[in-house]
This record gives structure tokens, sequence and C-alpha cells, in this order.
């Protein structure tokens, strides 16, 4: 068993086919078969059903993704370890973030970050809720994940976790005339409103949910999964949006009134990984956010 193999093996499982899996690793389809047989030949174990086109885990199979994982993570950790002997030089650091959380904290971190490292690249991956960055951290497909929930909730199990910020909610509409004058608002001000809401499973959602029961004759205009969607629909006119606080530099400069909202939901912001060590990016990541 090599690392190849297990690279081969892990990016199988992750597209599904092997057709797919060369394409991602830009290497022939053969070499990933015969990477396939030969690591199975190893093990003395199938570690996939093949059924057609598509290959399904066996019992073995499922055993090999973590530990396949934890030495890939591995080789990664000594090789960025190795780079940043004579200081954080170059390398890559993959955090997955919520939408709003995306536009603060994590843009002002990352641009804190930057400054102090320029030759670090940084990827950030989208994620919808927190369970998707937790599946994405533990998957490996990123080692940082910036996450908001309700502050009476549990932090993702089997994550670390270092609290950031708490968000309270807010409000945006095309101009002044669109809202009530009071701030913050009281949701029962908004009856008839036309509501621009995000997903289930969500925050905002979860506040927009409570709007709609305590404002009569209000309802959801568009709910949208693409945060990026909310700011252009409230410009256009479309509704009023129920967002965290992250929002409101943002809105504000792309000329949207912004009103507090009077609710007592808030947002617990984290940064969370998984146990052990981290990279020497991602370790001064979480140093400076958490000094910040």
């Amino acid at each position: 068993m090599d690392a190849r193999q297990l690279k081969y093996f892990l990016a199988v499982v992750d597209t599904g086919s092997v057709h797919r899996a060369a394409e991602q690793l830009f290497v022939a389809q053969p070499s990933v078969s015969q990477s396939l047989r030969t690591l199975e030949r190893d093990l003395g174990s199938l570690l996939f059903h093949r059924t057609g086109r598509r290959l399904v885990l066996t019992a073995a199979g499922h055993a090999l993704v973590a530990p396949a994982r934890e030495v890939m993570r591995g080789l990664e950790l000594a090789r960025a370890t190795v780079e940043a002997v004579d200081g954080l030089l170059g390398g890559e650091l993959v955090i997955a973030s919520m939408p709003s959380q995306s536009v603060s904290p994590l843009t002002d971190l990352i641009a804190a970050f930057a400054a102090a490292n320029p030759l670090v690249r940084i990827s950030v991956r989208a994620a919808s809720t927190p369970a998707d960055v937790g599946k994405t951290l533990t998957t490996g497909d990123a080692e940082l994940g910036v996450v908001a929930a309700s502050p009476t909730a549990a932090v993702l199990p089997g994550l670390e976790a270092s609290h950031l910020e708490t968000q309270r909610f807010a409000l945006l509409a095309r101009d002044d005339a669109a809202l009530p004058t009071a701030d913050p608002v009281r949701p029962a001000e908004l009856a008839g409103a036309a509501l621009i809401v995000g997903q289930q499973g969500t925050g905002m959602r979860r506040v927009a949910d409570a709007v709609l029961r305590e404002a009569p004759g209000s309802r959801f205009a568009v709910e949208v999964e693409h945060r990026e969607a909310v700011l252009p629909l409230v410009l256009a006119g479309v509704g009023i949006a129920v967002v965290s606080d992250s929002w409101r530099a943002l809105a504000k400069a792309a000329g949207a009134a912004v009103r507090a909202l009077a609710c007592p939901d808030a947002l617990a912001v984290s940064l969370v990984h998984r146990p052990g060590r981290l990279s020497p990016a991602a370790a001064a990541f979480r140093d400076l956010a958490v000094s910040r």
C-alpha cells in the first residue's frame, strides 16, 4: 500500500467512478483501475462492488476511508510543516464557510492574514449549513471552517471550536420608505411585508419564520439558496430581506436601507477544525482569528 493508491482510492470514493476520478486526478483511467486492483490484492479484500459504471463501497471499503484520509492529511501536514520552517512562504489554506459569515467576519480575517502571509494561497469553500461545514472538514476538503448557529446549540460533534463573535439580525430594503421608521423594528410592524428569506436549516430562515408568525399578512416572496442573490433582490425592490448583521456594511455601501430587527435570536460564530495538529498556515489563521 502506498500514498498514490490511497489517493486514487479516495478520488473514486469522492467522485463515484473511475472515469471521474481519473479526470479529477489528470491521469489515464487505466492507471486508476490498476491502482485499485493492486490495492485490493494487497489488502486481500474487495473495496468496491461494481454495478455497471458505478462503484459502491463494500464494508471493507468503508472501513478504509477514514484511515486513508488520515494518511493523506498526515502527508499534507508533513509537507506544510517542512515548508514553513523559514516562515509561511507558500502553500494553501482551505476554509469552509457559511455564506453570510464569508461576508463577515471571514473577509476581514482573510485580509489581515493575507497581509501578514502574502504567499499563502487561500481557498474558501461554500457550505450552506453547519452540517455542510462539518462534512467538508471530515472529508478533508477543508482544514478550517466558519459556522454560525444558535448560541444554545451544541458545537459540531467531533470538532474543536473557537468563538469569534455573536451576530444579531437585521432587515434590508431598497430604501427607507420600504421599512418602518422604528430602529429596531419589531416583527409585528412588518405586517403585509414581502420577505426575502434563506433556505431551511439556516439562522436567517429561522428568524424569518418567526417574523412570518408575528406579522399579519406577511409572506415569503422569494426563498434564496444562493445567498449572493439576496442584496440584488433587495435593491430591485422585490422585498425585505431578513439577514444577519454580517450584511450591514455591504448593504449600506450598496445603498440599501438597514434596520435592526428586534428579536431574541442571535448567531454564535465559531472557527472550527478537526482535533489534532493543524498545518502551520491553519494554526496561524486560527491564532489570528481568536486574537481579533
